[in-house]
């Protein structure tokens, strides 16, 4: 080999090692949900169009997900360069300077295609400070066939005394077959997102317009005992340990009569992996008669950490994850029907996916129906449908949920659950000086 031939080798060595070096590496924290997982098969598109950047998936279980981005921010961690985060963070977080502002996403991205209702819970004074990956309510999905054996219809918009009595009607325990399944692990967003959003539609609420918890109204009391009357005699067996990935199981496996919950499952119970995916219907989340439904408004949602050294590179991952394009790349690979839902006002003007969703009308009429800024029957001092969007709620409301859940295991009562939840969340909000 000739001194020529070397130096051309090392330099050709050299080259390859300076592109290697120049290659970003984006962290991205997200959800084991369905869809997130599907944009993680599919994320050989983003890299082709971008060999100089690449990506390191940490997978997370929901409520593992949030304790761990919400520890990174508070102590500027720096593991995570794009995070996954929902609607309750976005406002708090940008409020605090610990995201960085999407104002300059590229023009093709059109931003303003984006719901209002989703965006306006991911923004600040008209800012945006996280994109949407998907948006949710939530609603009742069903069995037709069973509901039709028992000899009943579903409205469009049912009462919570009429969903009692089709989970009764519906039960069929000798057969594994149970006519409610509801969440019940523990979680500010996991059973507590549930509980609050029924609770709106009995008439309860958080606190009074002076910050004072009313766990002990009789608005709860009703609430709760509902609740752990449909999980304990329609319900599947250890339905305390289940939040929306083991009944999302359930359901597929025909083990669920009805199941209330985020509007983003349909796709899932209506899929490939349904046994009983032609046989779901749809419908609004129960009301009382009071003005107010038992539904939800979120959005999981791509942000980004102030103080990452790759932000240009995140803003480019963010903008391809969560555009119009990505959206028709997973049509093209998965089908319309499968195409993330809940974000882009053009979504639901798309024929296409209006033919291959069945689910999509009443997806959108239950995200507009849900009103963050006037989420109860009676006035609040805060905003939040299925939360309460101050700081402390995160650490008050998984307390809470932990209550909840014991009295759903059979550990205390219901009346020792709320009495359990009053004392800790006026001392939590007295001590953070609320009311005061």
């Amino acid at each position: 080999m000739t001194n020529t031939t070397r130096a051309l080798m090392g330099a050709t060595a050299l080259c390859g090692m300076a592109a290697i070096a120049q290659a970003e590496t984006l962290t991205i924290a997200t959800v084991n949900n369905g869809d997130m997982i599907r944009m993680q098969e599919l994320a050989s598109d983003f890299t082709e169009k971008h060999p100089d950047i690449e990506l390191d998936w940490v997978t997370l279980e929901e409520n593992v997900l949030r304790q761990r981005v919400t520890t990174d921010i508070a102590t500027k961690g720096g593991q995570y360069d794009v995070m996954t985060i929902g609607t309750y963070e976005v406002p708090i977080w940008a409020k605090q300077d610990w995201l960085v502002a999407l104002d300059d996403l590229p023009e093709d991205y059109d931003a303003e295609d984006i719901l209002p209702a989703i965006a306006g819970g991911l923004s600040i004074d008209g800012s945006l400070y996280a994109a949407p990956f998907y948006g949710e309510s939530s609603m009742v999905m069903y069995r037709t066939d069973l509901i039709e054996e028992a000899g009943l219809e579903m409205p469009d918009a049912p009462t919570w005394e009429f969903i009692k009595e089709a989970a009764a009607a519906m039960t069929d325990k000798d057969n594994e077959v149970y006519g409610i399944c509801l969440r019940g692990k523990a979680g500010w967003g996991e059973n507590m997102a549930f509980l609050t959003a029924m609770s709106n539609s009995y008439g309860a609420r958080w606190f009074d317009e002076n910050w004072t918890p009313q766990f002990d109204s009789p608005e709860w009391k009703a609430t709760l005992d509902d609740y752990l009357m449909l999980l304990n005699e329609y319900g599947p067996p250890g339905a305390a340990n289940n939040g929306f990935n083991e009944n999302l199981a359930l359901f597929q496996q025909g083990k669920c009569g009805m199941w209330i919950d985020a509007t983003v499952a349909a796709s899932f119970v209506t899929g490939d992996d349904s046994t009983v995916a032609d046989k779901v219907g749809f419908a609004l989340a129960p009301d009382n008669g009071l003005g107010k439904r038992g539904n939800w408004l979120w959005a999981w949602s791509l942000a980004i950490p102030a103080g990452t050294d790759a932000e240009d590179a995140a803003k480019t991952f963010v903008a391809w994850a969560t555009s119009k394009e990505y959206a028709a790349l997973v049509a093209e690979k998965e089908g319309w029907a499968n195409v993330p839902p809940g974000t882009r006002t053009s979504l639901y003007e798309n024929q296409e996916y209006l033919d291959a969703a069945p689910f999509a009308k009443m997806t959108l009429e239950s995200i507009n129906a849900a009103d963050p800024n006037n989420p109860t029957v009676d006035p609040v001092p805060y905003t939040g449908v299925q939360f309460v969007a101050i700081p402390e709620f995160q650490g008050i409301a998984t307390a809470v949920g932990q209550q909840m859940s014991a009295a759903l295991a059979g550990q205390m009562s219901a009346d020792e659950a709320l009495a359990a939840a009053q004392d800790l969340t006026a001392q939590e909000m007295q001590a953070a000086g609320y009311g005061q």
